[in-house]
């Protein structure tokens, strides 16, 4: 046990070692410290700082996403930086001036993360540029040659990360594709915990649904740094490659959405056929592990695992399921039929994980069939960039409006806090301000919490090194060592990050002032301080409650999955099927509906006194996962079998699906207004839609009975299928005219 215990630490340390956290921590130290160094040599320091203060700031934009993107945001950090510093190298003002004319650059600059979360990295780099530029008095250059400085030291950034590109030009698509498979195995291991009956079930069902979250995210990082790629570079063999398996992944977590199992049934079936959980059980646990196998085994072929022992999994439930067919006994028919889908489902997913094991094989390019550029590319959802985006947004029904006002407010009366009580270093307020200060409560909630331990903590671990060492190498060498672990750890643990931020930041003053005691203590007061405003002004200054946007999360969710409905009604009735605006609007239904579940999650965060109508918000979501399965199975079917004409009643059934989720997003576009004349006609609406419904239900059905339908499976799973959804839509139009 203690063997397997210290194997997997050291996996996992290898792991972070190859990790983008640590090589983007390695090449920040390089960034900053080459400047610096030769500042020093030349003595030029004033120079090397402007150069690794330029680079610092411009890092914050290298983070996940295409390598175009990346370079783009990089620039424009390095070019905001230069403007910031510029102005901030004026601010030589009266505080009564200085302080309105500060929140007004916050407020301008936090504001650009309306462009989105890439905007959003490019916005806090300027911030710091802003809040750092009170930190340093300029003695041998003029102030424009110290913004120039600046500017080179982002260009600089720029070249280092061009050159690691260079030498590592997977490694940051290697490492999120790892993290996808070890989540996929998570997520069908999970799985197969659920089909045991003593599991705690609605635990294990809210894991799942928080893994799909992560899941979407990460299919969508890696569809923008392989399609966008291509779209740059080329057609590239790699990312060709990668992309065939990011479709099989893609497929694997939609087909098991899409197969839902109704597990009082499912028990009632393992009790009467014991040894069938087991086999069935051991087949999804050892598709999870193969899947974790290939995660660790990253681009080392010989580490893939061998189809074997699933093959002979696969062999032996088809033996026993044929078994039980052969048995005349009508009881053994639902039993037989539960079973066998359940087989052809973890057949399907045997089948994608062998084509994912075969093309990460490397297989012959004449053996490939690439996905084509352009139907590729319709799958990346690209930020807006309009400037339109600007007005738009400028109002407080704009959360990023919202946070940028909180955001300068706080600046000004941190600011002022810092300079009337003649903190040592006001700026270190400023900068825990805009590090701590999200725009939603729950995240600035955590950050401070974090911020406060770590800088207790680091703060505790310095004064003990400086009590015992007094020597300026030591202190540059554990500086420097800080803050690479710091920028490791900033996206994994931030109390962690914060730690070493406090660490790398004494150590970096003990090098240069002599009374290191006293800048300990300051770090900690101001942190609090900062932590402290920060906390306060989530709670009173134009707070972004969860429930006053979960309306919208609703809505969008509703016409996704609407939009979703309507492709499945047009495939199945196209002579000519069309696949792309189906998987598109598919994979944007899955999109929202992750969104959804986060926006729930946040709102679970709040005050209690915040979580309005709770009760129906997890039943609305829920609701929405159940839709949202029932249409992935209803499009998988269609998809992968010879479905015959589409009738009248599909169609019209199909309709009436609409209808209610119309007036559903009506409703809750519409709080508010004529409320209970709204509910009344709600309700009275919804009864006839059902009346309607049951109508074509009852003749889609006699016509089965009466043999009058060419392929009596298919009609009995569609027509189940659109019951199941109509009534889920109508729980969700009731939900809607409550919340």
């Amino acid at each position: 046990m203690l063997n397997n215990t210290i194997a997997v630490n050291f996996r996992e340390l290898l792991q972070f070692l190859k990790s983008t956290d640590f090589s983007k921590a390695i090449l920040v130290a390089v960034a900053v410290t080459v400047p610096i160094l030769l500042g020093l040599y030349f003595d030029r320091l004033e120079i090397g700082l402007a150069l690794c203060f330029g680079a610092f700031w411009s890092s914050p934009s290298d983070v996940s996403g295409s390598y175009r993107h990346k370079k783009i945001g990089i620039l424009c950090s390095a070019a905001l930086v230069v403007v910031v510093t510029f102005i901030g190298g004026y601010l030589d003002l009266n505080l009564f001036v200085l302080i309105p004319v500060l929140g007004l650059l916050t407020f301008t600059i936090a504001y650009l993360s309306v462009f989105g979360f890439r905007a959003s990295l490019i916005s806090f780099s300027g911030l710091l540029a802003l809040v750092l530029s009170f930190a340093h008095e300029l003695q041998n250059l003029e102030v424009y040659q110290y913004a120039l400085f600046v500017g080179l030291g982002g260009l600089w950034y720029l070249f280092l990360a061009v050159v690691w590109h260079r030498i590592n030009p997977t490694g940051e698509v290697e490492e999120v594709f790892t993290e996808t498979y070890l989540l996929t195995a998570k997520f069908l291991h999970i799985r197969g915990r659920l089909i045991e009956s003593n599991t705690k079930r609605d635990d294990l069902l809210s894991e799942l649904q928080n893994i799909q979250v992560q899941l979407t995210e990460n299919h969508d990082s890696l569809r923008e740094m392989l399609i966008v790629s291509r779209k740059s570079s080329g057609q590239s063999m790699y990312n060709g490659k990668r992309l065939l398996v990011l479709t099989q992944l893609v497929e694997m977590l939609e087909t098991a959405i899409s197969n839902p199992v109704n597990y009082a049934k499912m028990d009632d079936i393992f009790s009467r056929h014991r040894g069938y959980m087991e086999m069935f059980q051991r087949l999804m646990f050892r598709i999870s592990d193969q899947l974790e196998k290939i995660g660790h085994a990253g681009s080392d072929r010989r580490k893939l695992p061998n189809n074997r022992e699933l093959k002979e999994c696969v062999g032996r439930i088809k033996e026993e399921i044929t078994k039980l067919r052969s048995i005349p006994k009508n009881e053994n028919l639902e039993g037989f039929l539960m079973l066998q889908n359940l087989f052809e489902y973890q057949e399907k997913q045997v089948e994608m994980l062998r084509k994912i094991k075969w093309l990460l094989d490397d297989p012959k390019p004449e053996e490939l069939e690439l996905i084509d550029e352009e139907y590729a590319r319709k799958f990346v959802a690209l930020p807006d960039y309009d400037p339109k985006v600007l007005v738009q947004n400028f109002s407080f029904a704009s959360s990023i409006f919202k946070h940028a006002l909180r955001l300068a407010v706080t600046v000004m009366i941190g600011y002022g806090v810092g300079t009337i009580f003649e903190f040592q270093n006001p700026y270190w307020i400023l900068l825990t301000i805009i590090i701590i200060l999200r725009p939603s409560y729950g995240l600035t909630k955590a950050r401070s919490k974090d911020r406060i331990i770590g800088t207790l903590i680091g703060g505790a671990i310095a004064f003990v090194i400086v009590s015992l060492v007094q020597n300026t190498y030591v202190f540059a060498v554990l500086g420097i060592a800080s803050l690479v672990a710091a920028f490791s750890m900033l996206q994994r643990n931030y109390k962690t990050a914060a730690t070493f931020i406090t660490l790398s930041v004494i150590f970096i003053y003990g090098i240069l002032r002599p009374d290191i005691l006293t800048v300990i203590q300051f770090r900690i007061l101001d942190t609090v301080v900062g932590a402290a405003l920060s906390f306060l002004a989530t709670l009173w200054l134009w707070p972004t409650w969860g429930f006053l946007n979960i309306a919208k999360n609703f809505e969008d969710s509703l016409r996704a999955h609407k939009n979703f409905l309507i492709e499945i009604g047009r495939f199945y009735s196209a002579k000519e099927k069309l696949l792309a605006p189906l998987r598109v609007t598919r994979k944007k239904a899955f999109v929202e509906t992750s969104n959804l579940s986060s926006a729930f999650q946040q709102m679970v965060q709040e005050p209690r006194s915040k979580q309005r109508n709770i009760d129906e918000v997890y039943e609305f979501v829920a609701l929405s996962h159940a839709f949202l399965a029932s249409l992935a199975s209803l499009s998988s079917y269609i998809q992968n079998h010879n479905t015959t004409e589409a009738s009248e009643g599909f169609k019209s059934a199909i309709a009436q699906i609409g209808e209610n989720m119309d007036r559903a997003m009506h409703s809750l576009a519409h709080e508010g207004e004529n409320t209970d004349f709204s509910i009344k006609n709600l309700e009275r609406s919804f009864e006839d839609n059902r009346s309607r419904f049951d109508t074509i239900a009852w003749d889609f059905e006699n016509a089965v009975k009466t043999g009058k339908v060419r392929n009596l499976q298919e009609a009995y799973l569609i027509l189940e299928q659109l019951r199941w959804l109509f009534s889920l839509s109508g729980k969700m139009l009731k939900l809607s005219s409550k919340i």
